[in-house]
């Protein structure tokens, strides 16, 4: 076996071991499985049906009836997170696939066509830029109503020019190495070129983003549920839990507490798998 082919061999093994060296990498990874799993088994099972009420048992602490108590209507808050959890999870990977997939698209077509329409593409993500996700979301309801499927667009419009720029700047870099002047020179189309060599080798940064764009779609999608935009009662929504307990923040605390702690969990896992996954992808990292 020859060096070149034995360093390719171990290549996959040092990666591998660079990420146990990692404790954000595992630690966000934990976290997101763990969120992953309850949102699959709510699907399934969860102690009480989220949509009963329990009148007679409204306002329990927790322990006092069911591990976390009961809200002003009786409903099992446990239940309510486990449920909550699937919605908001669903929704935000669902609007960065959507905004991930399509702005990934223009950037890489930009940067491959140049010129008026790389113009183009950077004025239409300024003027995106200009409209928070909220008030595009405002204005979606106006035409559609309130519901999933506006949540989603509202927040895939938003994550869309994050994705273009940010695809747009790496294939730029790519397009000027050795290896992609080397297949322009042998007659390969624009096509072919950002299909073979290009995007293979700008999906690092692209992974990386869409990991750390899903904290700020979680915190975006609970504002949309706050304001009453994303998917109506009876599904619970972390957003809209937290928007019940304000009223009753002075007697039932855990009430809010809860459902900003899962928010806070979900976000605080993207963003630390989204930072080990940048230093394990980095190739300085991986040369030293």
């Amino acid at each position: 076996m020859t060096i070149a082919e034995a360093r390719a061999t171990a290549g996959p093994h040092r990666r591998s071991f660079r990420a146990l060296r990692r404790p954000n990498l595992i630690v966000g990874a934990l976290i997101i499985l763990s969120l992953a799993c309850v949102a699959v088994v709510s699907l399934f099972w969860t102690p009480v049906p989220p949509a009963k009420m329990q009148i007679v048992h409204k306002l329990q602490p927790p322990f006092g009836f069911g591990l976390l108590g009961t809200d002003q209507l009786g409903h099992d808050v446990l239940s309510m997170l486990m449920a909550g959890c699937w919605n908001s999870l669903s929704i935000s990977v669902s609007a960065v696939a959507i905004g991930g997939t399509i702005g990934t698209i223009i950037g890489v077509s930009a940067a491959a066509q140049r010129g008026l329409f790389e113009t183009l593409v950077m004025r239409a993500c300024d003027v995106i830029f200009a409209l928070p996700p909220i008030l595009s979301a405002m204005i979606l309801g106006a035409f559609l109503g309130t519901g999933r499927m506006t949540a989603i667009i509202a927040i895939a419009v938003f994550m869309l020019p994050v994705f273009a720029r940010v695809s747009l700047g790496s294939a730029l870099q790519a397009w000027s190495r050795d290896y992609v002047l080397a297949a322009r020179a042998i007659g390969n189309t624009q096509l072919a070129i950002t299909l073979r060599h290009v995007l293979p080798n700008i999906m690092g940064s692209i992974i990386v983003q869409a990991t750390i764009q899903l904290g700020l779609a979680i915190l975006t999608e609970a504002g949309l549920a706050f304001l009453g935009l994303s998917v109506p009662p009876p599904a619970p929504t972390w957003g809209r839990m937290l928007a019940d307990a304000q009223t009753y923040f002075h007697v039932a605390p855990w009430l809010a507490l809860l459902p900003g702690l899962a928010i806070a969990l979900s976000v605080l896992g993207f963003n630390l798998l989204g930072d080990g996954l940048r230093d394990l992808l980095d190739p300085r990292e991986a040369t030293r």
